[in-house]
């Protein structure tokens, strides 16, 4: 379906290639259920197909040995049968040709051929590889999956040559013919069945490669999507870390130049701080940012720095400080796994963040609780908000819902009653969880 147009506006170039692609076997199997005649598959006509898709070199070796094994039976049995005319050479030929349908059409097939070997045994001709024509009718009935149209065509002729041997042989040719021994019956009888059931093998070991086929097809669809899953997620985390450094990094700069205009005239000692603190902010996001990009470009090697927890809230502080924003910070950071010493540390990182872009408030209090296998993390300022809602949609809320959601955990964000804003995190504190390893990797 890839790429092709559905109905009559497909390219019919297009369509006769993919229809080229399919072996005659598999165009055997597409036919199946499209009527108990089999109509050809995906609307192919019989003049459209081509005669390089019927099986001529297999039809012709068995209509040369029917033709030469009959004509060697006829001589073998001349005392016996009647002897082979040209109305017997035309049922011989008929029985042959209509093999080159077979792949097609193999109900018809089966019973055509059936049909003619029945008339060239009520006329007494000899018997000879002419069941041979029968044979491979059957065969391709059967392994097309019709298994009914088969067993019946082979139980008519049967039922044929039972009355011709032991019945209406008074009056067919040749004159004079005895009943045939019902011990050939039962030879008879046995070598359809042999048919039919090397037919029914080779089916059920077509039907098992294909189940085997569209097994392993189905896998590696499957392979193939847990892949561009494990990617879509390694560049959300990506993302997310590219976020959250350079909001963090970039809103201290922003500040910290705003701070270093105003003064440049008035107070260069002071312009000449901010202008450090800017070095000190970039140099230290350009750090975290090439860090991120290492694990980018080499997936499977080791890092070459610990990723961030909250041992480094001093330096948030410190940063935070230098953009004017000051601080507390209370409770003492627990023992985390390291996905969750991340997430912990990037929510204070945005959080503070955004305290600094977006509040009046010049202070902020960080408060952790780490209570049995539970991190809980409050952020609260006193506002009030000066640019864009805190409380809206951004990157930065939603990362931080992503992230704690990633482990198992929740993000609440909103205004608090008494004024100002609280981010409110719940985590585990545990590690060994299999989001919190999808979110480490």
């Amino acid at each position: 379906m890839d790429g092709e147009q559905v109905g009559g506006g497909a390219d019919p170039q297009r369509r006769g290639r993919r229809s080229r692609g399919a072996s005659p076997w598999q165009r055997g199997w597409r036919g199946r259920g499209q009527g108990r005649w089999a109509v050809p598959p995906d609307g192919e006509d019989d003049t459209a197909s081509g005669s390089a898709r019927l099986p001529w070199p297999s039809t012709a070796l068995v209509a040369v040995v029917v033709l030469a094994g009959s004509a060697f039976a006829a001589r073998a049995q001349q005392d016996e049968r009647a002897s082979l005319d040209v109305f017997a050479r035309v049922l011989l030929v008929a029985a042959s040709g209509l093999l080159l349908w077979r792949l097609r059409y193999p109900v018809a097939v089966v019973f055509g051929a059936a049909a003619a070997v029945a008339l060239y045994l009520g006329a007494g001709y000899p018997y000879g590889p002419v069941f041979l024509t029968v044979a491979v009718a059957c065969f391709a009935a059967v392994a097309s999956g019709h298994r009914r149209a088969a067993w019946t065509a082979l139980g008519m002729l049967w039922a044929v040559h039972l009355l011709v041997a032991h019945w209406w042989y008074r009056w067919l040719p040749p004159d004079g013919d005895d009943p045939a021994p019902f011990g050939q019956e039962l030879v008879v009888a046995g070598w359809a069945v042999a048919i039919v059931a090397l037919a029914e093998l080779v089916r059920s070991r077509r039907e098992q490669w294909a189940r085997e086929r569209a097994e392993r097809a189905q896998a590696a669809r499957r392979r193939a999507g847990e892949e561009r899953l494990r990617a879509g997620e390694e560049r959300l985390r990506i993302a997310r870390e590219l976020h959250d450094v350079l909001a963090h990094s970039l809103s201290v700069i922003n500040v910290q130049a705003g701070v270093g205009l105003a003064l440049l005239d008035s107070d260069p000692e002071q312009a000449r701080t901010a202008l450090g603190a800017i070095r000190s902010a970039s140099k230290e996001a350009l750090g975290e940012v090439r860090q991120v990009l290492d694990a980018l470009r080499a997936p499977g090697d080791a890092p070459r720095a610990p990723a961030p927890g909250l041992d480094r809230l001093p330096e948030l502080v410190d940063q935070a400080a230098r953009a004017g924003l000051t601080v507390d910070v209370s409770g003492r950071p627990p023992r985390l796994s390291p996905h969750t010493d991340l997430a912990a540390f990037r929510i204070v990182q945005e959080a503070l963040t955004n305290v600094v872009r977006h509040s009046g408030s010049r202070h902020a209090r960080v408060r952790l609780d780490a209570s049995g296998t539970t991190l809980r993390l409050w952020i609260d300022d006193d506002g009030p908000a000066t640019g864009a809602d805190a409380g809206g949609s951004g990157n930065g809320l939603a990362g931080m819902r992503e992230r704690a959601a990633a482990l198992g955990g929740t993000i609440e964000a909103g205004p608090r009653p008494d004024g100002g804003f609280r981010v409110l995190a719940v985590l585990p504190a545990t590690a060994g969880s299999d989001r919190g390893t999808r979110e480490d990797r």
